[in-house]
């Protein structure tokens, strides 16, 4: 199983509301009911080893395999993305991790 982590860095404005109530739910209709899609968390940073977080907004999809994520990605890449304007100017930091452990 795979993890794609898109992390917003906090350096800018990010509407969480818009995000959490729009843009995710468009996301996960999307995304939600294709191949090889196990689920979806989104956090919300509250602090690190500093007084802020150093990521304001983190979304982990989990899906089979990358390839699977891509086929479900690729056909609404342009909407999605098209949407960020609408929560954010931040440029995502997207990784792309094979999960080696994961309990509970």
């Amino acid at each position: 199983m795979i993890r794609v982590s898109i992390l917003y860095p906090n350096r800018g404005r990010f509407d969480m509301d818009y995000y959490l109530e729009k843009h995710m739910p468009m996301s996960i209709a999307r995304l939600g009911g294709e191949d090889g899609y196990r689920g979806v968390s989104v956090e919300r940073g509250l602090s690190g080893t500093g007084p802020e977080p150093p990521f304001v907004a983190v979304c982990h999809f989990l899906f089979d395999s990358i390839e699977d994520f891509m086929a479900a990605f690729q056909p609404h890449a342009e909407a999605l993305r098209s949407d960020i304007r609408n929560y954010t100017e931040i440029e995502p930091v997207i990784q792309f991790s094979k999960i080696e452990i994961a309990e509970g």
